[in-house]
C-alpha cells in the first residue's frame, strides 16, 4: 500500500535559485551537439560517397531505386511460360473423355453445368440503334430538366 504523499511534509528549497554560469545557454547547443555527432570513420564504408553527393542528387538515386525495384518486381512475378501452351494440351484431350472424366469425378456436375452456351445473338441489337439524328434529338427534348442546370 502507498503511503499518502503531502507536499507540505517537505521543505521548500530556499528562494531564490542559483543562477547559471556565465554564458550557459551559449554553451549549450554545442556541448549537445558534440555528444549527438558520431565518432568519425563509425559509417558504412559501402554507403560512404553517398555523403558526398548533392542532396537533389541523391534524391533522384532514391527514386530511381524504387521505381527499378517496382520495375524488377513486376517483370519478374510475370508467368515463365506462356498461357497458351495449358490450353493447348487441354484442347488435346478429346471431348468424350473430358465430358466422361467430369461426370465420373465426385464433383457431382450434372449435363446441364457441361452444356454449352450460345454465343450472343449481336444481331438482335441492331435494329435497337437505327435511330436518325432528328429522333434522338426529339427524345432528349422530351426529358424533363431543371431550370437551375441550364
Amino acid at each position: 500500500m502507498n503511503t499518502p504523499f503531502r507536499l507540505d511534509d517537505h521543505k521548500r528549497r530556499p528562494q531564490p535559485l542559483a543562477p547559471p554560469p556565465a554564458d550557459y545557454f551559449e554553451r549549450l547547443p554545442r556541448q549537445v551537439m558534440a555528444r549527438v555527432q558520431p565518432p568519425a570513420g563509425s559509417g558504412s564504408a559501402a554507403f560512404g560517397w553517398l555523403a558526398f553527393l548533392p542532396m537533389p542528387l541523391r534524391t533522384a538515386l532514391a527514386s530511381v531505386a524504387v521505381l527499378g525495384g517496382f520495375a524488377a518486381s513486376f517483370f519478374l512475378s510475370q508467368p515463365t511460360a506462356p498461357a497458351s501452351v495449358p490450353i493447348a494440351a487441354l484442347e488435346a484431350v478429346p471431348h468424350t473423355e473430358m465430358v466422361q472424366y467430369l461426370l465420373a469425378s465426385d464433383s457431382r456436375l450434372t449435363l446441364t453445368d457441361l452444356a454449352e452456351l450460345s454465343a450472343a445473338d449481336h444481331t438482335l441489337t441492331d435494329s435497337f440503334l437505327q435511330a436518325s439524328p432528328g429522333e434522338l434529338q426529339d427524345a432528349l427534348d422530351a426529358q424533363p430538366t431543371e431550370e437551375n442546370y441550364l
